[in-house]
């Protein structure tokens, strides 16, 4: 029994219809794609772990960098009591700002997996007897309702995962969060940072083809959840950075003309040679710009920080 307080707000089937329905609306469209979330089963998330040690990865280093540099002044500008972090993952990054936030009484970890949430809060209880560790499986794209613990509560939502929502989404998304908070309350957020497009193309396909596993292992979780017959080794990864959206697209370009079926949905859908399916967009901002974003969200950017080569940023926005 899991010395912390477990609340699953997702229903048991959500997972599955959730699936379900992206894989058809995804499939059935013109031009074809697939949310990003589905990478990340078991196989998919030691992936992502590859990917973020890999020499053409920078985000996860720059951000590591950026909250070991300061998470004490993160600490003293908002004097949270309560932390809630956003697909909080292994919550690997989160020690530093629970070590930082020396007047911390409960700590939120919200993700969708009941395992990751299981052993990072045993492990963080482990850690910190004295805080209180709650774990809500739960979609923070969906709203969420937090326990009640005391103020001021500092969200945090980081490795630029914001980036991943397409701008719509992320004005939903940044509006549900601002409902969450108070007078006092903050918003930490990671952001990557547009620069060189031969950087970020490098960062989102890399030379030992990791992160191409990693896109074709959305071609998987299909195959093993909903009974298609998708072949991973007839789709090539592709990494394209979109200059007037300022984004990564990464794809899966179908080598050759070939029907998939998938089992569960009765569904049976033509590729054509060359054709793609969009697996992630990774958007890229400018500082002006999620100033702009979070403003329209009413939430005031006051403190910026970036790693030492300015690839990657935290903002900590507060509500007055």
């Amino acid at each position: 029994m899991s010395p912390f307080r477990l609340t699953r707000t997702l229903p048991e089937d959500a997972t599955d219809a959730a699936l379900r329905a992206d894989v058809l609306a995804g499939l059935s469209s013109t031009p074809k794609s697939l949310p990003p979330k589905w990478f990340y089963d078991a196989r998919g998330s030691e992936l992502f772990e590859e990917i973020t040690g890999l020499p053409e990865y920078y985000p996860t280093r720059a951000e590591r960098e950026i909250l070991l540099n300061r998470a004490g002044e993160i600490a003293a500008a908002t004097g949270a009591r309560t932390l809630v972090e956003l697909g909080s993952g292994s919550s690997e990054k989160t020690r530093h700002l629970l070590d930082a936030l020396t007047k911390l009484d409960a700590y939120v970890a919200v993700d969708v997996s009941e395992s990751a949430l299981t052993q990072a809060g045993d492990a963080i209880v482990a850690e910190r007897p004295g805080l209180q560790v709650h774990a809500l499986i739960a979609d923070f794209t969906a709203g969420l309702t937090l326990p009640d613990t005391p103020g001021p509560r500092l969200v945090a939502f980081l490795g630029g995962t914001i980036g991943n929502l397409l701008p719509a989404e992320r004005a939903a998304f940044l509006t549900s969060v601002r409902a969450l908070l108070q007078p006092g309350d903050g918003l930490l957020l990671g952001t990557d940072l547009v620069k060189d497009e031969r950087v970020l193309v490098r960062a989102y396909d890399d030379a030992a083809g990791v992160t191409a596993a990693f896109d074709k292992n959305v071609l998987a979780v299909i195959n093993r959840e909903l009974g298609a017959d998708f072949v991973p080794a007839a789709f090539d990864h592709v990494a394209v950075w979109d200059a007037e959206r300022e984004w990564i697209e990464m794809r899966l370009r179908s080598r050759t003309a070939q029907t998939v079926k998938v089992q569960a949905l009765d569904l049976a859908v033509d590729f054509a040679a060359g054709e793609e399916v969009r697996t992630e967009v990774s958007a890229k901002f400018r500082r002006e710009g999620v100033r702009t974003e979070l403003a329209a969200a009413g939430l005031d950017l006051t403190h910026w920080w970036t790693d030492a080569e300015g690839r990657f940023a935290l903002s900590l926005s507060q509500v007055q």
